[in-house]
């Protein structure tokens, strides 16, 4: 079976010496008033601002996570992109605690690796997987991964733990991973 350390280290040394991408804006699409989770990129992470900004434009509402201690599920707080950011754990950026709680719809999860069968390979956290485990436990969720397209591997190992993604875009365009 495959190390999941050892995957990790070799996914963020491709992921580090990648050119930077983004993901297109006509890639997704939904009806207005859909609440969006997305993320502030970082460490090579494929940057979905210009989406982001055309499912606001379309009517979407935008929220960013955050962390709130280690072991605990990420919160997500309404954010509007003329409101500045403030830094938070681990080199991330998030609003401020002044910004309405909300719940997503959609949450595009950024990782190091992913497969054709929807796992994917995080930082090690489990920030997204205890995250996605409790919204999922209260109602549907669409999790989407966001990733180059070279992050794609032939197998990540998947623990009981471990949220399956619903789909998976990438600067070439989307995928949907088949059914279990």
């Amino acid at each position: 079976m495959i190390d999941k350390t050892d995957l990790r280290a070799a996914a963020r040394k491709r992921r580090a010496n990648a050119p930077a991408a983004v993901i297109a804006p006509e890639t997704l699409r939904f009806p207005s008033g859909t609440i969006i989770a997305g993320y502030w990129p970082i460490g090579g992470e494929i940057d979905p601002r210009p989406l982001l900004r055309a499912l606001a434009q379309g009517g979407c509402m935008l929220a960013l996570p955050v962390v709130t201690g280690p072991d605990r599920a990420l919160d997500f707080r309404l954010w509007d992109q003329s409101i500045p950011l403030e830094d938070g754990p681990h080199r991330t950026r998030q609003p401020s605690a002044s910004a309405p709680l909300i719940r997503p719809d959609v949450v595009l999860v950024p990782l190091l690796a992913f497969d054709r069968s929807g796992n994917r390979l995080g930082q090690g956290g489990g920030y997204y997987d205890r995250t996605l485990a409790a919204l999922r436990a209260d109602g549907p969720v669409l999790a989407i991964g966001a990733a180059h397209t070279f992050q794609e591997v032939d197998a990540v190992p998947a623990d009981r733990h471990d949220q399956r993604l619903d789909r998976i875009i990438t600067e070439k365009g989307p995928f949907v991973p088949p059914t279990t």
